[in-house]
């Protein structure tokens, strides 16, 4: 018995450390918090990589440029040389040097080929562009995740000033109805509807507070710091941006968006993949160089163990004739993967346009609700402090009581919720125009 009594204690013990060590709040603003998600997110590492092997790539594609340098040396063991006859008869056996060896060194490099690796060197470096176009897209997408995780944290805790506003209300309203109780004015199904109602509220504050753990855990995670830390918002959100017409975000799009960035750098790189396979139809013109030095001298008789020191330099052309008939159908490809490219930039701009639309239209919606959310919620606590006072002086039921709090309640989570709503839907349409 001693024993499991003291489990139950060790068990209880870990169970408030873990929940103290959970506790510890850390006021953090909106800019930090983009900032913290730029600089750890995983992602975003990975798109720099990205970068970097991109960059890596083009220097690669430069060596192109450079001489090609071969050295070489190797040893032989020689054998006698044999002659026949005509009838292949043997007639002699001549002696020869048994050991020999070779080293040469030979160089060569490209002078013209229709310029292909300055065009390679040109399609690397728009690849270079992608990558770029795709961390930029990536940090848009890493912006509005946090500035939603710190949205949602914030609305939850007015939600749960809310809450606590309406427990507090409903205790007060409670300890009234057992003195009306005890007075013999009401009955005791009152109480129990009163402590029901104030269980629905703490469950509300429960259901919150794991949104809020959930939400916190995400949010930590994408910015890089220890999930004990409970985040609090410090900003206020009371202001609201300049409205512009749906024109000026249309154009901020167009201008700004990396997507359609992306679809036009495709288009360069189709073009420039057509200009590379046209360089298959020229000739391939080179510069050489080498040195030779070989040992025994066979080309005499007696063959001399001596070596022999030879070097040349000179121009190459050559030409691929079959790529007078294959190289056509290339270019054909070439094209149609323009077109392509093409095709696809046309069905970007029109999908962006339709999301930027959508996006002011939920913006402006969420503007309008929440003024009419506002005006809701004063009617809602001026219809409840009225129904409070009869209720009091014995002229309401609680049942009017109940659906007056309701109402009140229900009035002011919609406008706490409707103002975080604003920012939301704003910061919604600065990512789809590509600038959040």
């Amino acid at each position: 018995m001693k024993l499991k009594n003291r489990m139950t204690l060790l068990v209880l013990g870990l169970f408030f450390f873990t929940a103290n060590a959970q506790t510890s709040e850390r006021k953090i603003a909106l800019e930090e918090v983009v900032q913290l998600a730029l600089e750890n997110h995983l992602q975003l590492k990975l798109s720099n990589q990205n970068i970097q092997i991109a960059k890596q790539q083009i220097k690669i594609v430069e060596l192109q440029k450079l001489p090609t340098i071969n050295a070489s040396a190797n040893a032989f063991y020689l054998g006698d040389a044999l002659i026949l006859d005509k009838n292949f008869s043997k007639l002699a056996t001549l002696n020869m040097p048994h050991f020999g060896n070779t080293y040469g060194v030979q160089a060569s490099e490209l002078i013209f080929k229709g310029g292909v690796v300055n065009k390679s060197i040109e399609i690397a470096e728009l690849r270079e562009q992608l990558a770029e176009l795709d961390l930029e897209k990536d940090q848009q997408n890493i912006k509005f995740l946090v500035i939603s995780n710190y949205l949602d944290i914030y609305k939850i805790i007015n939600q749960k000033n809310v809450f606590l506003n309406n427990q507090k209300l409903a205790t007060e309203r409670l300890e009234n109805v057992r003195k009306f109780y005890k007075q013999g004015m009401v009955t005791r199904n009152e109480i129990i509807r009163g402590e029901l109602l104030l269980k629905n509220l703490q469950q509300g504050i429960l259901v919150l507070d794991n949104n809020r753990a959930s939400i916190n855990y995400q949010l930590t995670t994408a910015i890089g710091i220890s999930p004990d830390i409970l985040v609090k918002p410090t900003d206020s959100f009371n202001g609201s941006a300049e409205t512009q017409n749906l024109q000026y975000y249309l154009e901020l799009a167009h201008q700004n968006h990396p997507v359609l960035k992306s679809a036009q750098t495709g288009i360069k790189m189709a073009g420039k993949n057509i200009e590379i396979i046209g360089t298959e139809r020229m000739p391939t013109v080179a510069a050489f160089a080498g040195y030779n030095m070989a040992r025994p001298i066979t080309a005499n008789l007696p063959v001399q163990d001596l070596y022999t020191n030879t070097w040349q330099t000179g121009l190459s052309i050559s030409y691929s004739i079959d790529n007078l008939y294959k190289t056509k159908e290339k270019v054909q490809l070439g094209k149609f993967q323009l077109n392509q490219a093409k095709a696809v930039l046309d069905l970007q701009l029109q999908q962006l346009d339709v999301q930027t639309n959508a996006a002011y239209l939920k913006w402006q919606e969420a503007l309008k609700q929440a003024v009419l959310y506002k005006e809701s919620e004063a009617l809602a606590d001026e219809n409840y402090k009225i129904v409070e006072a009869k209720y009091l002086n014995q002229l309401a039921l609680l049942a009017d009581m109940t659906d007056a709090t309701n109402a009140k309640l229900e009035a002011e989570l919609l406008y706490a919720s409707s103002e975080i709503n604003v920012r939301y839907q704003y910061y919604n349409l600065m990512k789809t125009t590509g600038t959040l």
